[in-house]
């Protein structure tokens, strides 16, 4: 009598299971091969690629003018934004205007019994949009959320450095977020 493995193993040899494997792979490669036969002719296409008058969306963000957002996290959101503009291409005449509004909170968390927080969560909330210079119209908006924590000490200075450090890293995600969304978007057009 054969042990279960050599059962197995002659059965995986079997020309009914070879058929089933193939069978398996046929149908996979089909289901796979439907996505990509709707994408039309081009496929699926890099972000960052250039189409065929050479104009990528690295030049369509770099001539995106990014209003002025209120606030130090504002200010950081903005210069996160126009550093990786300029570091991509050169300046270019805009077209459009990115508009932020933030709002911004602090979440208490990890109380003690007598009342004093160890922990808090800071988020910020940007509603943007990007809004057409020449029609004036909103071609694309959106909203884009970043929370990061940071814990509460003894020491003042601690403290606020450990609330700008928390802002910093908001600020960073929410410019990144609201960088890959624009970069997404003109990719279509």
């Amino acid at each position: 009598m054969l042990s279960r493995e050599a059962q197995t193993v002659t059965a995986n040899r079997s020309p009914l299971h070879k058929a089933a494997r193939a069978g398996r792979a046929l149908l996979c490669s089909v289901m796979l091969g439907l996505p990509l036969a709707a994408c039309g002719g081009d496929g699926f296409k890099p972000l960052y690629a250039t189409g065929p008058s050479g104009e990528g969306v690295n030049s369509r963000l770099a001539a995106v003018d990014i209003s002025t957002i209120p606030g130090r996290v504002g200010q950081r959101i903005r210069n996160e934004l126009l550093f990786e503009r300029s570091s991509s291409t050169a300046e270019a005449p805009p077209t459009k205007r990115l508009e932020v509004v933030l709002t911004e909170s602090v979440l208490t968390t990890l109380v003690k019994i007598d009342g004093n927080s160890t922990g808090q969560v800071y988020q910020v909330e940007a509603n943007f949009r990007l809004i057409d210079l020449g029609t004036k119209k909103v071609e694309f908006q959106g909203r884009s959320l970043g929370r990061t924590s940071f814990d509460r000490f003894e020491s003042i200075y601690a403290n606020v450095r450990a609330r700008e450090d928390s802002e910093n890293r908001a600020a960073q995600l929410i410019a990144k977020d609201i960088r890959l969304r624009l970069a997404a978007h003109m990719s279509r057009g």
